[in-house]
């Protein structure tokens, strides 16, 4: 007889290899509209774009660690005054201002290289 040898389940899996990550907070004060692009969790780096965000806007992402955060703002032809702020992990990074028709304004910081060892 032969017991337990279709089962399937745990051992077919492949264990969750997650990337390391800091929390990134993307704030924009003003009025109107802009279009937005800040780096999220992307293993292919690709930024998300916001078009015509209604301002104030502000977002939470985690960002894998050794990617840069990064938020830019464009403003509209309607121009106006627009400011973006970074925090890693609650502390404030860095802020920008973007004023007039399409002005533009971006904000960036550093996260540390991941851990390359296992153990």
């Amino acid at each position: 007889m032969l017991y337990g040898v279709l089962t399937g389940g745990e051992d077919d899996t492949k264990p969750d290899r997650r990337t390391p990550t800091a929390s990134v907070t993307y704030e924009i004060t003003g009025t109107g509209t802009a279009d937005i692009s800040y780096q999220a969790r992307s293993d292919s780096g690709n930024a998300t774009v916001v078009t015509r965000a209604t301002l104030p806007w502000r977002k939470t992402v985690d960002v894998p660690l050794g990617r840069e955060p990064i938020v830019d703002i464009v403003l509209d032809d309607q121009g106006g005054e627009a400011r973006c702020t970074l925090a890693i992990d609650g502390r404030h990074v860095q802020s920008a201002t973007a004023s007039g028709e399409f002005g533009r304004a971006a904000c960036s910081g550093a996260l540390p290289s991941p851990d390359v060892t296992e153990g």
